[in-house]
């Protein structure tokens, strides 16, 4: 089976379990009770993300017999399945977080003895050579936050699926750029299983995916930057940029959050796209505005690897100032949304 074929079947198997998934009396819906931190106000399936992880499986298997040269991509599969797992535990009845943690921090080991390791951290024009020590704690961090970051970004209708669609469609075409056919597929096939799942989760939703479906996602959105970086397709900051529009929301979020003395771990409606939602925007014109901003982080990052270095230091100065003026936007719309209450 070639390729697109491969591609498109994926795509085929996502929608069709998740159209599966959607019934509320199918065997394997779990729903998701509205309460007072939700965005939503009826039950709604949630364990969407099973199809998306299934399509990705059934995909990724005969790229896993031809990887050759990148054999982690196999245990980067490994990880996201166990990853998967506990996290439809944690649908089903509930997992402790600590124990939820380690699974996570398993996986991330996998990935590291898969040798998805980079050797350093590069910016525009300057590079950080790690010493081994140094590189083993922060990728593993990196893939431990961004597991959990997808997570705490997953509660508004077609967003998170819309960030998988065009994050990976972004990584697919700086694949195709640098000339690597295997990163590329393996990229559109993550893009073609969420794009399956969203047809049935863009607002108003029938189906979410849940903790199953957005921790794997952000596990692998984390594991292909790696990929990216050892084989040098591209640096890790691309690979940030392409996922910006929820590194940082999470980030900022959460670091204020923390500096205020919440418990981070705990459900909240502080996010920026939460706040949007609850000034009037709704889910369908704030999504709608998060796939333009996701749009065009993706294709700044396609633009940035063409660029000199200091023309990435400007693109990069102009997404700090478009991030802090949405923030305060943002922020001050909330606040205006509090007075006129």
């Amino acid at each position: 089976m070639n390729n697109g074929l491969t591609i498109f079947f994926v795509f085929l198997v996502s929608a069709g379990l998740t159209w599966y998934l959607s019934n509320p009396a199918s065997r394997l819906s779990v729903l998701d009770e509205p309460n007072e931190r939700s965005l939503h106000k009826v039950a709604v399936p949630r364990s969407g993300g099973l199809a998306i992880l299934l399509g990705v499986l059934f995909g990724s298997f005969p790229l896993v017999l031809q990887a050759e040269a990148v054999p982690g991509l196999g245990v980067v599969m490994v990880g996201a399945t166990l990853i998967a797992i506990v996290s439809f535990m944690d649908d089903l009845s509930g997992v402790r977080p600590k124990f939820r943690l380690l699974v996570h921090s398993v996986a991330a080991v996998l990935v590291l003895a898969g040798g998805l390791i980079p050797d350093s951290f590069q910016l525009p024009g300057w590079q950080w050579l790690w010493p081994s020590t140094v590189s083993l704690i922060l990728t593993a961090l990196f893939l431990v936050w961004m597991t959990n970051l997808y997570n705490f970004m997953d509660g508004m209708d077609g967003f998170a699926g819309g960030m998988t669609v065009f994050g990976f469609g972004a990584y697919a075409l700086l694949g195709w750029q640098a000339g690597e056919p295997l990163f590329t597929t393996a990229s559109l096939i993550v893009a073609a299983s969420a794009m399956g799942f969203l047809l049935f989760n863009f607002p108003p939703a029938r189906i979410f995916m849940g903790d199953v479906g957005s921790s794997a996602l952000g596990f692998l959105g984390a594991s292909f930057s790696l990929w990216a970086a050892t084989e040098k397709i591209f640096p890790i900051w691309v690979g940030i940029l392409v996922f910006s529009p929820f590194i940082v929301d999470a980030t900022v979020t959460l670091s204020t959050r923390l500096l205020a003395g919440c418990k981070v771990w705990e459900a909240h409606r502080s996010h920026y796209y939460q706040r949007l939602v609850r000034s009037g925007w709704g889910h369908r014109k704030t999504v709608l505005l998060e796939y333009a901003l996701m749009i065009a982080a993706g294709l700044s990052a396609n633009v940035a690897v063409g660029l000199s270095p200091q023309g990435q230091w400007i693109l990069m100065m102009v997404w700090c100032f478009v991030y802090l003026g949405l923030g305060l936007r943002i922020r001050d719309m909330g606040s205006g949304t509090k007075r006129g209450g």
